[in-house]
């Protein structure tokens, strides 16, 4: 079998098919029915290299716990303070010099186009872990493969995106992927946190925009919260308006589906309140478990010329 991510970066889920994708939950099933022994061979030997320039706690741990789930080791840098980018070293030389340790590698990075940057930089595999403003691929396919899990299946859903739809990258990978499905898309957000219309040009799902959750939430199968992005607001006074524009509780839910899920990419601060986590349709610490198995299918195929089998 073809392995189309062999030795490929990953900056993009425009630049992803649905047959890849595909293949990648395929790869994921299989990885998570292995022998412990069985897994630790697939990447034995491999190196993955992390440079993360913003903070992370699930996906810098989770790609970390990936590597090591199929026998692989991790090395990197958590922040730019522990590189030498704080002596004035260009982002460029620092890739360079961790590409020459590591078989691929993982970038987070504040800025747009810092992930493209490396992958035209290293010569090995680039995955980007977050870019500025733009995207976020791999949290995309954890959550497609969450709905795919949770669901079923994928197609036919009615699925609705909550909350800072224009500074939130991983909305636009979702979208993204979502526009090779057959799916309805409800984006839930006030005027000040909209998508970005330039974006919407490549998308082809059916979407509509909604400015309440109330309109729609009773004919939701998935519901997709994200945080209001603080950081990257230009004006702290804009941010104040928005923030606690919606909040998930046990009365929002009172409306929806008795079979919905609930989504979200973490980490929280209230835009879900602690008495969702024991609703059984909450499902956003089972997206995290789930990104470390997908993360694992991901570096395997990248690294690997052959599928695992």
């Amino acid at each position: 079998m073809e392995n189309p991510f062999y030795n490929r970066d990953v900056i993009s889920t425009r630049d992803i098919t649905r047959d890849e994708l595909d293949m990648l939950f395929t790869t994921t099933d299989r990885i998570r029915s292995m022998s412990m022994q069985d897994r630790l061979e697939i990447c034995n030997g491999k190196v993955l290299c992390y440079l993360f320039f913003e903070p992370s706690t699930r996906t810098r741990l989770s790609f970390e716990a990936a590597m090591l789930s199929i026998g692989g080791r991790s090395i990197g840098i958590a922040s730019s303070k522990e590189s030498s980018m704080e002596k004035g070293e260009s982002l460029v030389d620092t890739v360079r010099v961790v590409d020459s340790y590591s078989d691929v590698i993982v970038i987070r990075h504040r800025l747009d186009g810092a992930a493209r940057l490396a992958a035209e930089v290293a010569e090995n595999p680039v995955i980007s872990a977050g870019s500025g403003v733009e995207e976020h691929p791999t949290q995309a396919m954890l959550d497609l493969y969450t709905i795919l899990k949770e669901k079923g299946s994928i197609d036919g859903l009615r699925i609705g995106i909550v909350g800072d739809l224009k500074y939130s990258r991983t909305v636009y990978s979702l979208l993204y992927a979502l526009s090779k499905y057959d799916v309805d898309v409800h984006l839930i957000a006030p005027p000040l946190l909209r998508i970005r219309r330039e974006s919407l040009y490549s998308i082809d799902s059916k979407i509509k925009e909604h400015d309440s959750i109330d309109e729609v939430i009773g004919m939701l199968d998935v519901i997709y919260v994200t945080r209001i992005q603080r950081e990257r607001f230009p004006d702290m006074q804009e941010y104040e308006k928005v923030r606690h524009s919606y909040i998930i509780d046990s009365r929002v839910l009172a409306d929806a589906k008795s079979d919905a899920i609930v989504l979200h990419p973490l980490p929280r601060v209230d835009e879900i309140t602690y008495d969702v986590d024991s609703d059984p349709r909450a499902r956003y610490f089972k997206q995290v478990s789930y990104g470390k198995d997908v993360r694992a299918a991901l570096l395997a195929l990248i690294t690997n010329a052959t599928p695992p089998v």
